[in-house]
């Protein structure tokens, strides 16, 4: 692992995202909110590790504007972003009440407390399980259940969700966690603490570069490997480099089998969801927290 490229991402998306809190009104068209982000990542020199997520209400992740997207930011809003240093990924969330809701407010607290809970407990060779165990109690002592099927996750080079997972509850894995970086996120909601597929979400990852025959869909696989290679991107990054026909050849290449197109992940009940995140660098005598 390249520590200081680990650090750098880390630092530079905690000042986006102190940015991002200053600026993001209720009303405001998420796609402004999500280019005005990506435009501060650029200013650094950067670029996104993944598309930035603005997931609303009960979509509890992968809310992406689409290039011509009209939604608003409203409810309890989900700001999920990173971004990488030559493959060293940094990954962050927060939630923000834009109703001035006492239960939004509260799920939002219950979140974040499940994640400082573990960042307390959090070192090399703890029980995968332990950290579970401390996410749900956080939340159910503010009355509220976790997402049991989100969890964290190891992030490793060029590789945002890696082989490990961080539960949000005990899932009975009691393996030590080993020495690595790993992105903890807890969800909080006052529903049945599953989510469902939802509708397509325009975040899509390259799985296989297989031949395709058409030139469009040839021409944006290259692109799509240069660019991105092996991280997540989205619908309107391609609209700005291919203008609308590219929509056509990300059809195509779902279609061959090149690229895997995600759903948004909604509340099984419909109910609104929190998420806090942050990226921990575990070795064998600290934690860091990368994001903070």
């Amino acid at each position: 692992m390249d520590r200081e490229k680990i650090i750098q991402a880390g630092k530079i998306i905690s000042d986006v995202r102190e940015y991002a809190r200053g600026f993001i009104k209720k009303g405001m068209p998420l796609i402004e909110i999500a280019n005005k982000i990506e435009d501060k990542m650029e200013d650094f020199e950067v670029k996104p590790s993944f598309p930035t997520c603005l997931s609303v209400n009960d979509v509890a992740a992968h809310g992406t504007p689409a290039h011509d997207d009209e939604r608003i930011a409203e409810g309890l809003l989900k700001v999920d972003m990173g971004v990488h240093v030559d493959g060293w990924i940094s990954d962050t969330a927060f939630s923000l009440d834009l109703e001035d809701s006492e239960e939004n407010k509260k799920i939002i607290q219950a979140s974040e407390s499940a994640l400082d809970s573990v960042i307390e407990k959090i070192k090399k060779g703890i029980p995968i399980n332990e950290l579970g165990k401390a996410v749900h109690g956080a939340i159910e002592s503010f009355g509220f259940n976790p997402i049991v099927n989100l969890s964290g996750h190891e992030v490793r080079h060029y590789e945002l969700h890696s082989e490990i997972s961080i539960p949000n509850f005990d899932n009975n894995n009691s393996n030590p966690l080993p020495e690595g970086l790993y992105a903890i996120e807890p969800f909080a909601t006052p529903g049945s603490g599953k989510v469902k597929d939802g509708s397509p979400s325009g975040i899509y990852i390259l799985i296989d570069d297989k031949p395709i025959r058409s030139p469009l869909a040839r021409e944006l696989l290259d692109f799509i490997k240069q660019e991105y290679s092996t991280l997540p991107f989205c619908s309107r990054w391609i609209v700005k480099k291919f203008g609308t026909k590219g929509l056509f050849g990300l059809r195509q290449l779902v279609e061959n089998g090149n690229i895997h197109s995600y759903p948004e992940l909604v509340e099984s009940s419909n109910k609104n969801v929190a998420q806090t995140e942050h990226t921990i660098l575990v070795e064998a005598d600290k934690i860091t927290v990368t994001t903070e």
